[in-house]
Parts: structure tokens; sequence; C-alpha cells
């Protein structure tokens, strides 16, 4: 069989991923900040990750797979959210985790292993508050002004992932100037809360968790193990995010790495810029959806692109990725297999040219409604038998209305040789 190859961001190489013996293979991904509808640029990562989640279930079958993406539901964000509506920030992250949800699974996105939440991983002995102790008493960490810190300079690796000097990284984080931290690059573990804002109780006060902490503490808690397979998310993520995760799970587990492979997709690109909320050049999945764009043509679309490319958006896209939907469903839908081309790094243009097969691990071609969905069905076929009555007696004026009163609904009946009649949404 040819093997599965990845690109690995560490080593800016092609890897050979071969399982661990005895050992689970394990993928985590760095989840949504619940605190508004993802966009369509957060989609492409839920989609990406999915279809390698889809890939790895099959090349070593689904129960030795473990996949956690995780649900940031502690956040200032959130909370500034929770002020403007006046409600508790627990209400706005409850419902944006469920918008997600369901935005994510009509394109098409198994549900993973394992959704921890980060409130969930605040205490507890695998949780936050533990990781921070433990890299407090490393002397990798210090308390100062409520505050819990990493000390950079500590840590001898830190900036090897994304390759980039300590003056590079200290601009690219924008980082708090603050008179408590030792070294502008020293990054927050624990913060202080205010009486009105969410909090946990610490040795160091009562307050909540760093944003980078949530992540190394939920992959030692839920997959069990302080290194793991693959470690994915947005190519945004690798600084400073990933580098600090990186950082911290080495310290806390005695050198141990966080991830054998790191993988990152590219962005997707709004017209010349990177899509994002902060610029407001974004479109949702669920405004596309309720446009009465299908999940698989959404979904296609995000993967027409190689994942370690840009992609850009348009609804050009959506149209060829609708349209050559229409052409697979018409010649039979799935023939099932693995396109080789996805062992190569998860090569998706390749494999796209070889559908139909291998449309199920690509999370494609498995709608036994394509043509139908969203349509009155029995209203159809009530219209369809009518038509065929007019037909058998040769009234071809009303034939005629009829086929062209579905037509004006977006129904198109199509006549094979024998005379038999099928309809399909168009």
């Amino acid at each position: 069989m040819t093997p599965l190859r990845l690109w690995n961001t560490a080593t800016r190489q092609k890897e050979l991923f071969e399982p661990r013996p005895g050992k689970p293979v394990t993928l985590y991904v760095c989840g949504p900040t619940v605190y508004g509808r993802a966009h369509i640029g957060n989609a492409r990562a839920a989609v990406v990750f999915d279809l390698l989640f889809r890939l790895l279930r099959h090349l070593y079958g689904p129960e030795r797979v473990k996949y956690a993406r995780n649900f940031t539901d502690i956040d200032d964000k959130i909370m500034a959210r929770a002020v403007e509506e006046n409600v508790a920030p627990a209400v706005i992250a409850a419902r944006y985790e469920a918008a997600y949800r369901e935005d994510m699974a009509a394109l098409g996105c198994l549900e993973p292993s394992f959704t921890p939440r980060a409130t969930e991983h605040i205490e507890g002995p695998h949780g936050m508050i533990a990781m921070i102790a433990a890299l407090l008493a490393k002397g990798v960490a210090y308390a100062a002004d409520g505050h819990v810190l990493f000390e950079v300079a500590k840590f001898a690796g830190y900036g090897r992932l994304s390759r980039r000097s300590m003056d590079e990284m200290v601009a690219g984080a924008r980082v708090e100037v603050a008179p408590y931290k030792r070294g502008p690059a020293d990054f927050v573990l624990w913060k202080p809360s205010a009486p009105d804002q969410p909090g946990w109780d610490s040795p160091w006060g009562r307050g909540r968790p760093g944003w980078h902490i949530e992540c190394s503490a939920m992959i030692r808690a839920v997959l069990g193990e302080e290194t793991i397979d693959i470690h994915g998310g947005g190519l945004d993520l690798v600084f400073p995010h990933h580098e600090n995760e990186l950082a911290q799970s080495c310290c806390a587990h005695d050198g141990a790495p966080l991830a054998r492979i790191w993988m990152h997709n590219g962005f997707l690109q709004m017209g010349e810029t990177k899509m994002s909320k902060s610029l407001g050049n974004i479109v949702t999945p669920r405004e596309l959806l309720d446009a009465g764009w299908p999940g698989e043509a959404i979904r296609l679309a995000l993967l027409s692109a190689h994942y370690r490319q840009p992609l850009m958006w348009t609804d050009r896209l959506l149209e060829q990725a609708k349209a050559q939907l229409d052409r697979l469903y018409r010649a039979g839908g799935d023939r099932g297999g693995t396109p080789p081309a996805l062992l190569d790094d998860l090569n998706t243009p390749e494999a796209l040219a070889a559908l139909p097969s291998g449309g199920a691990v690509l999370g494609l071609l498995g709608a036994a409604d394509w043509f139908t969905a969203g349509v009155e069905a029995m209203r159809v076929e009530d219209e369809l038998a009518r038509y065929r009555e007019a037909r058998a007696a040769r009234d071809w004026a009303r034939a005629d209305a009829i086929r062209e009163a579905l037509i004006a609904e977006g129904i198109q009946l199509e006549v094979a040789k024998d005379g038999s009649v099928k309809w399909r949404k168009v």
C-alpha cells in the first residue's frame, strides 16, 4: 500500500506517517473561540482536518483514531459580547458552540472523538492549574502581580516551530508591555479576574487561564498522551499560539515533544486579503447555506485547492463545485476506493480529479437526495404523474405546460429513450 506522507511544519518537509506500535492514532486541532458565527475561513480548517480524520480512520480503523477539537469558551471576546447582550458569558458560549456544531455538520464534518471545553479543564489532575503549578515548580514560569507567566528565556527551543528570531517574535506577537514581565516575549498562563468576570480559585488568586495553556492541558487530559501524533490548525496559529503550546508542554513533560507532526492549512482570501472578522471581509457558512448553497458544494469548494495553499473565495468557485457535483451524481455517485493522491499530503486537487472514486473518504457523493433536497417530493411526484398521463394521452400542450411550470420552480424533467421520466432539482 502507498504510505501516508504528511508535511510537517516543524521540519518543513513531507514525512512518512506510521502509527506508533500499540498506540492510538491521536489528532488534535485548535477549535473556535465561541463568541460569534464561524466564517468560511474558519470552516476551511474544520473541513481539512475532517478529511484527515476520515483518511486516518480508513487507513487504520475507526476504533484506533482519536480526534480532539476544542471549544475555547472562556475569553475576553466572549465576555465583551455577554456585556453587550446583558447575559452570562456561558450563554454566549453555548449559543455559538451549538451554531458551530450545526454549521460544520452541514459541511459534512464528522463529530470528533472529543470536543473538550476549556472551562471543563481548568481544575483537576491534568487541568490547567496543575500544569501551571508544574511549570512554576520546574522554574520556567513565575508569578507576578496576580499573574503567572512563562519565561521564554528558560526554553532554548523557543522559535523553532515558526523559525523566527526573538525580535521578530516580539514584534509579531504584539506583546503587552507590563512592568511585571521579566522579558517582553513572556506570555500569560494565568491572569486575575475582576469580581464581575468568570474566575476560578487558584494558588495565585481568583482568575482565569491564558489562551495558550488551554490546548496543552486539554491535549494531555482528553488524548492521554504527552506526545500526540498530529497537531493541526490554521497557518495563523503557528505563532504565537502553537509556538507557546510547544514550549510549555515540552517543559511540563520533561522534554517530551508535544506532537510528532505539525500541520497547518493556508489562509482563505476574500479579494486580496486574508478573510478576517477584524477586517470585516467575511462570509459565514450559515449565510451560504441560507442562500441555498448545498453544504456539500461548500465542502468541495473548500477542498478544491491544496490545504497548504491560499484559497481565493468567490461565487464562481461555488458555482463550479455545484456543477461538478451535479455531473458526478448523474454519473452514479461514489464508486468507493481511496484516491492515492490523498496519501501524498492530502493532495485534494488530484484526488478530486479522480472522482467519483473515493468520494466517501473526501466526505462527498453520499447524498441520496442530491437532486431532490429541499423539494416537496410528494407534490412533484403528483405533478409527474399528471405529466405522464398527458404524454400517454398525447396531450402535448398539457404536458408542456406541466413541464414549464416545474422548470419555473427549479425542477427539471428528464425523459429516457424508453419513455420513463425522472426529475431533479436544478
